[in-house]
């Protein structure tokens, strides 16, 4: 069996029936049933809902995306910056779903707003699943609908159940990651760029 090491950091990234995908320490590990990682952590159960690990001994259930700091000790401060482009505006690339987008950092937006053209390259069930309303654009009322959005990534943030706008049309353009994302966060201007930090 191999030897237990000091663990600081464990994410349950995928789950299957029978197998788990594990970033640990920022090394990848597919484990079926049984397996053991390098590590020491051994797979006991594992379906599409959760896995169960053991660690040290100890048996412990984790969901989809549950990071384990092990260490104990603060984690660490996460900053990422954002420079303005010859316009004047913030966009990034970040995550919203597991899905690569560009977005633009609007602090005037009341909350995430994307088109409904982007949402459905997205396969964002927009009709389906949110609630109608209307909203206002520059172009005066849309169709819009509320939604939830399962996960936001934007560097090393990370935010989950993020409330959201689809409008329709293809307007926007970009991607608004509006307040309902950045009021979590601590939003500075720095010279030309935006500087968003985790509040601790």
């Amino acid at each position: 069996m191999p030897v237990s090491h000091a663990i600081e950091q464990l994410e349950v990234q995928g789950l299957f029936s029978g197998k788990a995908v594990i970033n640990i320490d920022g090394k990848m590990h597919v484990l079926s049933i049984g397996e053991i990682s390098p590590e020491g952590v051994k797979v006991i159960s594992a379906d599409s809902r959760s896995a169960v690990l053991e660690i040290d001994g100890q048996h412990k259930s984790y969901q989809l995306g549950n990071t384990i700091h092990t260490n104990f000790e603060k984690p660490e401060f996460v900053r990422e910056q954002i420079f303005a482009d010859v316009n004047g505006m913030y966009l990034t690339y970040g995550n919203i779903n597991g899905h690569q987008v560009r977005f633009l950092v609007d602090t005037g937006a009341t909350t995430v707003a994307m088109s409904s053209q982007k949402a459905r390259q997205l396969g964002i069930a927009y009709r389906l699943d949110g609630a109608p309303l209307k909203a206002s654009t520059a172009s005066g009322i849309a169709e819009g609908w509320g939604v939830t959005l399962k996960s936001i990534k934007v560097g090393k943030i990370k935010q989950t159940n993020v409330p959201a706008m689809v409008i329709d049309g293809d307007h926007p353009r970009h991607i608004l990651l509006g307040m309902t994302f950045l009021e979590n966060l601590k939003v500075t201007k720095e010279g030309d760029k935006l500087v968003l930090e985790e509040k601790k």
